[in-house]
């Protein structure tokens, strides 16, 4: 299985809406691809900005492919992004789960 991982940052008082578009444009579709394991959604506040980092899980690389495309460590991003990032990574990580949880 693999974790692909990104981070970003938005100011503090959007971080409520920032989780619900991340839902809607990102993660959401993302659970319906072949391949899908799942994905998580971590927010928490410091100061004046919500930090994000999301993690989706897939069973290959070949199925972050029809996610991400053939650039598989740059970060994907959607139209509304620009409203609300204030901090972005550009590029992703990727890796291998050892440890499965039930």
């Amino acid at each position: 299985m693999i974790a692909r991982v990104w981070r970003g940052a938005t100011r503090a008082e959007d971080g409520e809406e920032y989780a619900a578009y991340v839902e809607e444009s990102g993660t959401g579709p993302a659970r319906k691809l072949p391949g899908s394991r799942g994905t998580l959604v971590l927010r928490r506040t410091s100061g004046d900005l919500a930090e994000f980092e999301t993690i989706i899980l897939f069973d290959s690389l070949d199925n972050v492919r029809a996610f991400a495309g053939d650039d598989l460590e740059a970060a994907v991003f959607f139209p509304e992004d620009d409203r609300y990032l204030v901090e972005r990574d550009l590029w992703v990580s990727h890796h291998e789960v050892d440890v499965h949880m039930v």
